[in-house]
């Protein structure tokens, strides 16, 4: 299976240690070129975008077997690796739903995408209600931990 990226996430985001703060990040998505000037007409009628692109900076990890500590912090439970969403997957693929800006050509506006510059993308789905999730439950512990995730 091959994927080619369509195109790249550029932001002032640059240090793939700085996990937090994701909220206000502002970033432009540049579709490539082969895709025409016109490849986002319609995108701008919607509210939020899911951008789907890979952990290209992260090192491929063969063995998944044993649960970790989730994002390494050892005061969180061990999680098996489809259990979370971080950077250390087989295919190393992220997925995020974005506030959309603007809409220009082939550049996309978004607010909230947590990827660092320079993050190939390799797909865009508009957001749209019937495909959002009802009733989404998770533990306790995971809104304290991630509080600090999406704020600006």
């Amino acid at each position: 299976m091959e994927i080619t990226p369509i195109g790249v996430v550029r932001n002032d985001r640059t240090d793939v240690r700085n996990t937090d703060n994701w909220g206000a990040v502002r970033s432009t998505i540049t579709v490539d070129e082969r895709f025409g000037d016109a490849c986002l007409q319609g995108l701008e009628g919607f509210s939020h975008v899911e951008v789907l692109f890979v952990f290209d900076r992260f090192p491929e990890t063969d063995d998944h077997r044993e649960p970790g500590p989730y994002r390494g912090r050892a005061d969180l439970p061990p999680m098996g690796v489809f259990a979370g969403r971080g950077p250390r997957r087989p295919n190393r693929i992220g997925v995020t739903s974005c506030a959309i800006v603007s809409v220009d050509g082939r550049e996309l506006t978004v607010v909230g995408l947590d990827a660092v510059s320079g993050t190939p993308v390799v797909d865009l789905k508009p957001a749209m209600v019937e495909f959002l999730p009802r009733g989404v439950t998770q533990p306790e512990w995971v809104s304290r931990m991630m509080s600090e995730y999406f704020a600006p």
